[in-house]
């Protein structure tokens, strides 16, 4: 066995560790990234250097606001991972978040439900 072989899995093909892309780092305390989270891209003039291939990635997929968990899928890496490469983006100013409104969904009054009802009912 080569030095290389235990870097790729034949069917999972090349392995790298969630901690060897952020270099061993976890997701900070101050920016809290839900799942839903939206994250987009700003228009810059060039990009910082020493981005990696997965902060890249995301750049490119955040042109149009995307979610975390979406994010995750597509990059596919884990969830802490992408709220650490979106931390760094946003630490550089390369992207901006906006969170989902926390605010209780306000429930439907009872005549409302009571029509839905009697108009199931009536199929």
């Amino acid at each position: 066995m080569s030095g290389d072989d235990g870097w790729y899995d034949e069917a999972a093909g090349p392995l790298v560790r969630p901690y060897t892309i952020t270099r061993g780092r976890t997701p900070s305390e101050g920016e809290r990234l839900d799942l839903s989270t939206q994250v987009r891209t700003l228009r810059t003039e060039q990009e910082p250097a020493g981005l990696t291939p997965e902060h890249r990635a995301v750049l490119q997929l955040c042109r149009e606001a995307i979610s975390i968990a979406e994010i995750a899928v597509y990059v596919k890496v884990p969830l802490g991972v992408v709220r650490v490469l979106c931390g760094d983006l946003i630490q550089h100013g390369l992207v901006i978040t906006r969170s989902p409104s926390h605010q209780p969904a306000q429930a439907p009054d009872l005549e409302t439900l009571q029509a839905v009802l009697d108009g199931l009912i009536k199929y």
